[in-house]
C-alpha cells in the first residue's frame, strides 16, 4: 500500500496544526503554531520553525516549483496546478510564475478547504470505539505505538481517528528529516495566499467522499491497508517515497512524475493496485466536473489539487482536453526549468527632509520627487528588481512561449 497521495487530509487532523489564517501577508514569516512535539526531546525532528533557522534556509524568495497547466475556452483561462501536501520552509512562497497565474484567476480550487469549520468537524469525527477495539488490539497495536512513539506523538494524540487515518497522519511525518513539513504544504499555503487577496475559495470534494475513499470499501481491507502502511514506517521505505516524490516535484519534472508508478514500488499487489485506481483515477472525473463548472460559470479558476492526479491518461489535463479545453504546458519540463528567485524585498526607504521649491533635497530615495511638473524616472533599485521576475516566469515556462497570459 502507498500512502502518499492522501496525506494532506490527514494532516489537518494533528492537534497543533498551523492557522496559516494568522500568517502574515508577505512570506508567512509570523509562523507559529507547529508540531511542538516534534522537538520533545533531542531525538525527535526539529520543528517546523526550528528548521527555518538552518544555514541558507529562507522563505522570502519565490522559486517557480510544481507542474503547472493553462486551460483554456470560451475566451477563459484556466490553470490546473499539481500540488505536494508536505514541503520545505523555502517553499512556502511560489514562485512568480505560479503568483502572476492564481492573481489572474478569478478562485482557487481545492480538494478540501481545511479551515471550512464544517470539513475540520468531519475530518476530526471519532472513529467508533468497537471498530478501534477489533482492529488496533495485540500486535498491531504495539507497532502503531512504536510509530507514534519514534515520530514523537504524544500518547492517545491519535489514538481516536479511524485506524486508517492514524496511521496516515504518521505518514506525514516521516518526511521531516529530511526537511519535509506538513506545516508547509503547498496547498495550505497557496490558501494563505488567496486569503491574503480575499480570493475565493472552492472546494471541489467534500469530507464525506474522502473518508469513504481513505478507509476502503471493507474493515478488512483497512486493517490490510493498516498493517501495508506500518510495513512501509517502519521499514523507512515511506521515507524514500516522499523524499524522491518532493524532488521530482521541486524541479517541475513531469515526464518523471508520469512514470511513477514504473518507480514507486508502490502498485505490486492488487489491493495496492485497488487503492491507487480508487485514490487517484476514480476521483478524477468529479474534480474534472467541478473545474469545469466554475469555469463554465464565468470564473478564471486556480484549481490546485495533488500532482499524481496529473498523470496519465486519467489526469486532469487530459480529461480537461477531453472536455474541449486547450491545454498548453508551463511549468512541466524539468530540463528547460532555470527559474530563479525573485529579488529580496527592498528596504524601507528613509524618512524624507523637507523640502524646498518643490524640489527633493539630497538624500530623498525612492520617492516621486516633482521638478517641473514631470515625475522623474523611477528609483534604481525598482528598476532591478523588475527584470529577474521577468526573467524567470520566461524561463519557467518554455512550453507556454516564456511568459505567463494576462
Amino acid at each position: 500500500m502507498h500512502v502518499i497521495a492522501r496525506m494532506r487530509d490527514i494532516l489537518s487532523l494533528l492537534p497543533s496544526a498551523p492557522d496559516f489564517r494568522r500568517m502574515p501577508r508577505r512570506i508567512l514569516a509570523g509562523v507559529c503554531c507547529v508540531f511542538s512535539f516534534a522537538a520533545a526531546h533531542a531525538a525527535c525532528p526539529p520543528s517546523a520553525i526550528a528548521s527555518l533557522e538552518k544555514p541558507g534556509m529562507g522563505v522570502r524568495n519565490g522559486v517557480d516549483r510544481g507542474v503547472l497547466w493553462r486551460i483554456e475556452r470560451d475566451g477563459r483561462t484556466s490553470w490546473l496546478y499539481g500540488t505536494i501536501h508536505v514541503g520545505r520552509g523555502d517553499w512556502v512562497r511560489p514562485g512568480p510564475t505560479i503568483q502572476k497565474a492564481l492573481a489572474q484567476s478569478d478562485t482557487l480550487a481545492l480538494e478540501l478547504d481545511l479551515r471550512d469549520e464544517a470539513t475540520a468537524r468531519a475530518m476530526a469525527r471519532p472513529a467508533d470505539p468497537e471498530l478501534l477495539a477489533r482492529m488496533l488490539s495485540g500486535e498491531r497495536a504495539r507497532r502503531l505505538e512504536r510509530q507514534n512513539s519514534e515520530a514523537c506523538v504524544p500518547p492517545g494524540t491519535l489514538s481516536k481517528l479511524q485506524p486508517i487515518l492514524q496511521v496516515t497522519a504518521l505518514a506525514g511525518l516521516a518526511g521531516r528529516a529530511d526537511g519535509l513539513y506538513p506545516e508547509f504544504g503547498v496547498d495550505e499555503t497557496l490558501a494563505v495566499s488567496a486569503r491574503n487577496s480575499s480570493k475565493p475559495i472552492v472546494a471541489l470534494e467534500n469530507a464525506a467522499e474522502q473518508i469513504k475513499v481513505l478507509t476502503g470499501e471493507s474493515e478488512a481491507e483497512e486493517a490490510e491497508q493498516v498493517d501495508a502502511a506500518l510495513d512501509e514506517l517502519e521499514s523507512g521505505k515511506l521515507r524514500g517515497q516522499l523524499k524522491e516524490l518532493a524532488d521530482v516535484w521541486a524541479r517541475s519534472d513531469a515526464a518523471r512524475l508520469a512514470s511513477y508508478p514504473q518507480w514507486c514500488d508502490c502498485l505490486k499487489t492488487s489491493a495496492e493496485q485497488r487503492l491507487m485506481k480508487r485514490l487517484l483515477d476514480d476521483r478524477n472525473p468529479n474534480l474534472a466536473d467541478g473545474i469545469e463548472r466554475l469555469h463554465a460559470g464565468g470564473k478564471g479558476v486556480f484549481a490546485a489539487v495533488g500532482a499524481l492526479h496529473m498523470i496519465g491518461p486519467q489526469g486532469l489535463p487530459a480529461l480537461m482536453a477531453a472536455r474541449g479545453f486547450t491545454v498548453t504546458p508551463v511549468l512541466t519540463n524539468a530540463q528547460a526549468q532555470t527559474a530563479q528567485p525573485m529579488p529580496a524585498l527592498a528596504a524601507p526607504s528613509p524618512a524624507p527632509r523637507a523640502v524646498r521649491g518643490g524640489k527633493a533635497v539630497k538624500g530623498q530615495r525612492g520617492q516621486a520627487a516633482q521638478k517641473g511638473g514631470k515625475s522623474t524616472k523611477a528609483a534604481p533599485a525598482a528598476r532591478g528588481a523588475k527584470a529577474p521576475a521577468k526573467a524567470s516566469a520566461k524561463a519557467a515556462a518554455p512550453a507556454a512561449k516564456g511568459k505567463v497570459r494576462r
